[in-house]
């Protein structure tokens, strides 16, 4: 297995050195090769996604990220910016489907900031098409123009959607829907754009193809209430990437902590950048605070999804869950009368479960 590892900025080195510990705890046949991408990558390169890294990542079979991104980026040129770094990894290699599951242990109910009764048992998916959308589209920038007889700035992007780029991440997400509770639940704005009116009508086409899943739709304004208002009605959302952006990360704060979620970003053939949902943390990296789960989970979405080894991948998720139940926390998710650990502490402790 040919996995390139991409530690990134902020928190992700201290988080990928626990999901790498864990990965080779498992005695797999793995071939594991560092590389910069993100902020570290520009200050060493002045390219957020140098050269080495494109054919490190297109050679390898699967890619494992920890994070990108910090203030002392942002007031870089915009091609120069950690973010950029991702978004390029991500068109490369065709990454079209992101998958980020949103799961509420039980352990964990109590430290979401909703009432446990609310998302006590929570398990959705959330299919986000990743490489298209008004995040990729042209015309796009800022530029002075005549505004009602006077010049001043005017900023634009352009929002679109192909009608084979709406119908491969249905496909993804319908595939994915009849493996679990055969629920899918189709996000849009169609009463406003023209763009989501095409991905609505693209969406019941090819429901015919999957009888045994039901398939539902929901203005994106609706879906962000009604994820905190019952989010146990969903099982799979899917959505395109701006409205997948937002309600992803609104999901995942349902669980308690955005720290433990993992997400995967897969092409049409499987091959994968696993990443945690959180980003890159800078007020705490270098500390030994940040939660190692989620990168952690990643490895079990990698060796799931890429390398169809569920056996790996359920063993890792196992000794997640039997940790939790053992009371460790770290700091973002510590409750009374839990054991507050740190990055370090939290990996040994996934280690000694396996």
């Amino acid at each position: 297995m040919k996995i390139c590892v991409l530690p990134g900025d902020g928190i992700g080195p201290e988080i990928i050195a626990e999901a790498v510990r864990v990965l080779r705890a498992l005695d797999l046949d793995c071939d594991l090769t560092e590389a910069l991408l993100g902020g570290c990558a520009v200050d060493v390169t002045g390219d957020p996604y140098p050269e080495e890294t494109q054919r490190l990542a297109q050679d390898a079979d699967a890619v494992l990220l920890g994070a990108v991104g910090g203030p002392q980026w942002d007031g870089l040129p915009r091609d120069q910016r950690p973010e950029r770094g991702l978004l390029g990894i991500r068109k490369q290699l065709g990454l079209f489907a992101n998958l980020r599951p949103a799961i509420v242990y039980p352990e964990l109910a109590d430290a979401s900031t909703l009432k446990s009764e609310v998302v006590a048992g929570l398990d959705l998916l959330i299919v986000r098409e990743l490489t298209g959308d008004i995040y990729f589209g042209q015309p796009r920038g800022i530029e002075t123009r005549e505004v009602d007889g006077h010049r001043e700035r005017f900023g634009f992007n352009t929002m679109h959607y192909s009608e084979s780029e709406i119908r491969r991440i249905l496909r993804v997400a319908f595939e994915a829907a009849r493996r679990r509770r055969g629920k899918l639940c189709s996000v849009d704005k169609m009463n406003v754009l023209e763009t989501t009116q095409l991905w609505r009508d693209v969406a019941n086409e090819t429901a015919v193809d999957y009888p045994d899943v039901e398939l539902s739709h929901m203005l994106v304004d609706n879906a962000a209430m009604q994820l905190v208002r019952n989010p146990r009605q969903f099982d799979v959302i899917v959505t395109g990437n701006m409205f997948g952006d937002i309600l992803s990360d609104e999901a995942a704060q349902l669980t308690g902590s955005i720290g433990m979620l993992p997400s995967a970003s897969l092409d049409a053939d499987g091959k994968g950048l696993y990443e945690p949902c959180h980003g890159s943390a800078p007020d705490i990296a270098g500390l030994g605070v940040a939660n190692p789960l989620a990168t952690i989970l990643s490895v079990a979405m990698m060796l799931r999804y890429t390398f169809a080894r569920e056996g790996a991948a359920l063993r890792i998720e196992n000794a997640v869950e039997k940790v939790l139940a053992q009371g460790y926390r770290t700091a973002d998710i510590c409750q009374p009368g839990t054991r507050k650990v740190g990055t370090r502490a939290m990996g040994d402790a996934v280690l000694a479960a396996l």
